[in-house]
């Protein structure tokens, strides 16, 4: 089976190559940067550097594909990420409809599409929308938090002994593994037996507060870990130390109050299907410690 890859060299990408080529199937790779997708050193699979807001870059490189993985890839130095996303998605859109790709897998998130002033949870959500009206067969899972998004704090943690959001410290958060994401995703993508349009909520093992969240830190690097609420304006100024302008400064702070919102996304009741098993001490002893 041929599957085409998404933003293959990202965390949640380059898990689901790893799976699908231990299976057999022929890998197609898609990112930004060829260097990148080539280290991943994927057996069975051709890399291609590809502009994913780029139409006519994404059409040429996912013909004959029988399953498509899509994902809109994080991007800090853009006019908007509604632009982003609606380029990314308009490209995916025309990929699935001009190669009548089969079945697609795409990355969503929970609360998709709930209102207007989300932030890419708004964006996602018109994603799911665009895609079912091309695709007879998709698939959208909706995760909760990465639990890999400490990572970008690892140096504070490790060195300074905290973490910071904007949440309350009681704010209940179901943080997932992208590796878990990645699982999902892969089993999707080698199924040929399941068809439609539908969603699926990933929420990893339990939902933790960030008060909760610091105790585990504490206790699995053995050295005291706080967590310390931030505000808004602070996380503003943080995108915009690392060169997002206004309007992307303010969807990202629309993002951040969406999932602080205790009646908000992740309010989302959990069903037997949301489990997932990576825990948050999993990640830290093999993500923070191990490497």
């Amino acid at each position: 089976m041929k599957i085409v890859i998404g933003a293959a060299a990202g965390n949640v990408g380059s898990r689901i190559a790893k799976k699908v080529a231990s299976a057999g199937h022929s890998v197609i790779l898609l990112g930004n940067k060829l260097d990148a997708l080539e280290n991943l050193n994927i057996p069975n699979s051709s890399s291609h550097e590809v502009d994913m807001s780029n139409t006519e870059q994404v059409v040429a490189h996912t013909k004959e594909a029988d399953v498509l993985f899509w994902l809109v890839p994080p991007a800090l130095g853009v006019i908007s990420l509604k632009e982003w996303y609606d380029d990314i998605i308009a490209a995916g859109v025309a990929a699935i409809k001009e190669n009548n790709i089969p079945r697609v897998v795409a990355i969503s998130s929970l609360g998709a599409g709930a209102s207007d002033n989300l932030g890419t949870v708004t964006y996602v959500g018109t994603m799911e929308r665009a895609f079912k009206e091309v695709a007879s067969n998709v698939i959208f899972l909706r995760p909760g938090y990465f639990m890999e998004n400490f990572l970008l704090q690892k140096n504070d943690i490790l060195e300074k002994g905290y973490f910071s959001f904007p949440y309350a410290t009681d704010h209940d958060i179901p943080f997932i593994s992208a590796d878990d994401i990645g699982d999902i995703a892969a089993e999707y993508l080698m199924d040929e037996h399941w068809a439609g349009q539908w969603t699926r909520n990933i929420m990893g093992p339990h939902n933790i507060t960030l008060k909760e969240a610091a105790d585990i830190f504490s206790s699995e690097l053995q050295q005291q870990v706080v967590y310390k609420q931030v505000t808004y304006d602070d996380i503003k100024n943080q995108f915009a130390q690392f060169g997002a302008n206004d309007t992307v400064q303010k969807e990202l702070v629309d993002l951040y109050k969406a999932l602080g919102d205790p009646d908000g996304a992740y309010a989302t009741p959990r069903t037997f299907e949301a489990h997932t098993p990576t825990t948050l001490e999993d990640v830290i002893r093999n993500k923070f410690i191990s490497k």
